[in-house]
């Protein structure tokens, strides 16, 4: 009487443990939009001169220019992105072509 017992447990317990898998009926549409942000390496002498002063004025001048991008957005704006380093601090700053900081 034992065995029956146990073996119906067993029964129930491997029933509610089965999985139910089904094909799905409505597929999923994963749509991945393209950035289209360009980033161009520039060199630091290349820099057009409104960027220059403004590296060099007050605020900024405590800080290292290490390495300077074009970023060109899809609707064809640009900006300047400087990565700058002071010490063990790093950072980087967007200035447009007219020298102005962009937050």
């Amino acid at each position: 009487m034992k065995k029956i017992i146990l073996s119906a447990a067993f029964l129930a317990v491997a029933g509610l443990t089965t999985v139910k898998a089904n094909d799905i009926k409505n597929p999923i549409i994963v749509a991945v939009q393209q950035d289209s942000t360009t980033k161009a390496p520039v060199e630091l002498k290349d820099l057009p001169e409104a960027v220059t002063k403004t590296l060099q004025s007050d605020p900024v001048k405590a800080w290292t220019p290490t390495a300077a991008f074009l970023v060109t957005n899809a609707d064809k704006t640009s900006y300047y992105l400087i990565n700058v380093k002071k010490e063990q601090e790093t950072g980087s700053l967007k200035i447009d072509k007219d020298g102005k900081i962009i937050e």
